[in-house]
């Protein structure tokens, strides 16, 4: 049973991998590289014990695409996390959101049609809500979809919208988008995790970086959003038990298990924490003060939003395991790990 993770070296596809793999399902990547390194296969292996087929290119290029499908026809699902993930660079660079993460899903649709691939799981987020009104909090899946604050966002609303009238133009397509909030955290082992090319976008890999010297202080985006300590609160969710949920969401659609053929959930512990609550656990767990200041508001940045995993935990009877020690725990561990091993 062969599986195509698009993005499969990133933060998020690497883990998953594990997990398909650790399942017994054959694995295929393509990844063009452009925030991940090839030497994660080398983790990927030695953690599962099976070296994952992969390919490297631009899934934005269509020639590219259909030549790599044709060759694969055999696919039987594909769970597609390649795209541009940034919400501040989003906003600084919209056409370069625009472009690789709307191109790469239409070239994979296309190609689905083309050659008989029914299932995919999309990697979908918790900014298609947008900023939810107070009555929205938590937040499910029948709440509005309100405009995105960033581009990032967008091109998620967007590509839902692309899929979902996919799925109603040519028969045989299905697919499961995946609407989660934030993850952190990494693998027990600490071989793989999260390390982005550059200046971390995300909080979790600059409190590392920061705590292990590589940054000089962290920044925190606002003080005066209206929640317990004036920091934006989001739901953290653990990185294994995100993996874990596509591979539920794969085993759904091949099974036949699905309801509809455009299914969508939230994944999300249920739970929010403050920026100055993630600093917190991350002190306690690793015994270090770290160096932090509290700076103006980021642009494309929501207030408050987490998640209501119900019908997750109900439907696909998934459900987020870990707490946040947990998350800033593994976050440490595998930072100290890195580090040493580089």
């Amino acid at each position: 049973m062969k599986i195509l993770v698009t993005g499969g070296t990133g933060y998020i596809g690497s883990h998953t991998v594990v997990e398909l793999q650790q399942k017994g399902f054959e694995v295929i990547i393509v990844d063009a590289l452009f925030n991940s390194r090839i030497e994660v296969l080398d983790a990927i292996e030695k953690i599962s014990g099976t070296r994952p087929e992969f390919e490297s290119f631009d899934l934005a290029d269509r020639r590219l695409t259909d030549e790599f499908f044709s060759r694969h026809h055999d696919i039987k699902g594909i769970i597609h996390f390649a795209a541009h993930k940034a919400v501040g660079e989003s906003v600084e660079q919209p056409i370069k959101y625009y472009r690789n993460n709307l191109d790469s899903l239409m070239n994979i649709l296309e190609s689905m049609t083309k050659y008989n691939i029914p299932n995919l799981v999309f990697s979908s987020s918790c900014t298609v809500y947008g900023q939810p009104d107070a009555e929205h909090l938590p937040v499910s899946e029948k709440a509005p979809i309100k405009k995105a604050e960033s581009p990032y966002g967008n091109t998620k609303q967007i590509a839902e919208e692309i899929i979902s009238e996919s799925i109603n133009a040519y028969k045989g397509l299905n697919a499961i988008a995946l609407r989660y909030f934030n993850p952190v955290g990494a693998h027990d082992s600490a071989m793989i995790g999260e390390l982005p090319l550059g200046v971390p976008n995300n909080l979790m890999p600059y409190i590392t970086q920061t705590a292990y010297g590589i940054r000089e202080c962290l920044k925190v985006f606002g003080s005066d959003y209206p929640t317990h300590d004036g920091t934006p609160i989001r739901d953290y969710i653990h990185i294994m038990d995100l993996a874990k949920a596509h591979v539920v969401a794969i085993e759904r659609m091949i099974n036949a298990k699905m309801k509809k053929s455009f299914e969508i959930f939230n994944l999300g512990t249920g739970t929010g924490y403050s920026v100055l609550d993630v600093i917190k656990s991350f002190e306690k767990v690793s015994g270090l003060k770290l160096n932090y200041e509290i700076v103006g508001r980021r642009a494309g940045d929501i207030e408050m939003v987490w998640a209501d995993p119900t019908f997750s935990n109900d439907e696909l009877g998934w459900k987020a395991e870990r707490c946040l020690d947990d998350m800033t725990s593994s976050a440490w561990k595998w930072e100290q790990t890195y580090r040493k091993n580089s």
